[in-house]
């Protein structure tokens, strides 16, 4: 073969294998300059980076008539030494003076938010996390619109790039929520690993790559669910067009998981190794 013909064969070839494998050129070409990453790495039982991350606050439901009070607390959202950082959720056993909507809150965890402190537009955004595991848990890493303050949701838009309910233990999904689609009518898809195996039982990476109308989900590099514009009811906007910021919380409880029950185990933990965030 002539070093023209090699040359031209080299070309097809790679042209071919970008257009039939897009999640490999997306993941290994387009997004690999790192603009966020929190790797948790600080010494045990120190408190999250205030620098990344701010801890929300309440009991009064947060949407989905959820149980717990989330907090500020070191008890509730900490470094294990160990590289992870834990979110902890309690069952309290006595009082603390914390009112939630359906009266003395029963159950503490934390909420943290990268709002006011690092947001993007398009981009890879990815974390390894060990969800928890149990009747009426709901851990997820997700993302919000940074207009919500002004415009409000759904219509600031809403990307779920992991949640899991404890009821479903093999199962994980990604959606995506605006005007005209979103609660139980969110647009997405669930996830399970081949043969079953228990989400909690490992750490798992669960990433979205989102660009200008699409957005896929990924667990481990698997590319699961894509969602275009097309996607959308009739007449539905597509609100994905601006920046999102981060959110890490572990819930408990609300109507999609269902309340704990007595085989439900408290304390009860999510742990994450990392959070990247890649930009073209």
């Amino acid at each position: 073969m002539t070093k023209k013909n090699q040359l031209k064969f080299v070309m097809v070839f790679c042209f071919a294998f970008m257009i039939c494998e897009p999640s490999f050129a997306q993941a290994q070409v387009v997004y690999r300059k790192l603009a966020f990453k929190d790797e948790f790495n600080k010494s045990a039982n120190s408190p999250v980076d205030s620098s990344k991350w701010t801890a929300e606050i309440g009991g009064q439901g947060w949407g989905n008539q959820e149980l717990q009070y989330y907090t500020n607390s070191i008890e509730n959202a900490y470094h294990d030494g160990n590289g992870s950082l834990v979110i902890k959720a309690i069952k309290l056993t006595q009082p603390l003076n914390l009112s939630c909507w359906y009266g003395p809150c029963q159950y503490t965890s934390a909420r943290l938010i990268t709002k006011g402190k690092f947001d993007q537009k398009y981009g890879k955004f990815e974390a390894r996390i060990k969800i928890p595991r149990g009747q009426g848990m709901w851990g997820a890493f997700w993302m919000l619109g940074n207009d919500i303050d002004t415009v409000g949701w759904a219509a600031c838009g809403e990307i779920d790039i992991m949640e899991n309910i404890g009821r479903e233990p093999t199962t994980v999904h990604g959606t995506v929520h605006g005007p005209g689609y979103s609660g139980a009518n969110g647009i997405g898809a669930p996830f399970s690993l081949p043969n079953n195996p228990v989400f909690a039982d490992d750490f798992h990476v669960y990433a979205a790559e989102w660009s200008e109308n699409v957005i896929r989900f990924y667990v481990d590099k698997t590319l699961y669910k894509t969602i275009t514009p097309s996607d959308l009811p009739a007449n539905a906007r597509w609100v994905f067009d601006h920046p999102h910021f981060l959110l890490l919380n572990f819930a408990i409880g609300g109507p999609w998981g269902g309340a704990p029950d007595n085989t439900s185990v408290f304390p009860n933990t999510m742990l994450i190794d990392y959070v990247r965030v890649y930009k073209r």
